[in-house]
């Protein structure tokens, strides 16, 4: 299963989720794994040396691509070495972000709830249905991620992504919790640290065994 977290806005959490997911697929399902950064900033990149020099060794397989063309070639010669392949794609309209919806049998767009990033669906969607002319497997869901605790927001927010006829809802939001920039900051997934936090634990084995359950090739008219 190939994963691309994708946005075309910074600050939602992309990676924060693209490497905690990757660390899940190896700890809870012994997966081979290989986490891509393609994002500019290498955050995913920083992450992995973290967590190389905690623990002698990520666990997980990291290349760095940030070139559209390279994106795609690299990722054809490897696609068929590793179990799973998850992408951090850059939080901008980039010729990375473009590449990985090629190749991607999943794109996770990530949103917090703020009108300012919901109103950013459009953009992406448009992304996702012109990979879908070379792409057509691709399923894109949108999650809200650093969800607030309590108020209007996270519900508005999911009846706005909800709309959309391109990327589906998915409902297994993730809530703004400080054990994601904690453990980020060590290597760490919040699944592996030493007093874990449980609800974010649970939010995120809940979005990734969603993800392992999804129908192949599911539609946007059957739901989610």
């Amino acid at each position: 299963m190939i994963v691309a977290f994708a946005q075309t806005k910074g600050g939602v959490g992309k990676t924060t989720l693209a490497v905690n997911l990757a660390v899940e697929r190896v700890i809870r399902r012994r997966r081979d794994v290989l986490l891509v950064d393609a994002d500019e900033q290498g955050t995913a990149t920083d992450f992995a040396c973290l967590r190389g020099e905690r623990l002698g060794s990520t666990g997980f397989t990291l290349v760095q691509l940030t070139r559209g063309a390279t994106v795609r070639t690299q990722l054809l010669t490897l696609k068929d070495k590793f179990d799973d392949i998850v992408i951090d794609a850059g939080g901008r309209d980039s010729g990375a972000l473009r590449a990985a919806l090629t190749l991607a049998d999943i794109a996770i767009v990530p949103f917090q709830p703020r009108s300012f990033d919901v109103w950013t669906l459009d953009k992406v969607a448009a992304l996702v249905g012109e990979a879908k002319v070379i792409n057509p497997g691709l399923r894109a869901f949108a999650i809200i991620n650093c969800a607030d605790p309590q108020g209007h927001d996270n519900s508005a927010a999911a009846e706005a992504l909800a709309e959309n006829t391109e990327i589906a809802y998915l409902d297994s939001p993730v809530g703004r919790r400080k054990a994601f920039p904690n453990c980020n900051a060590i290597g760490l997934s919040v699944l592996e640290a030493s007093q874990p936090d449980l609800k974010a634990c649970r939010e995120l084995e809940r979005l990734a065994d969603r993800l392992d359950t999804l129908p192949p090739f599911l539609s946007i008219d059957d739901g989610v």
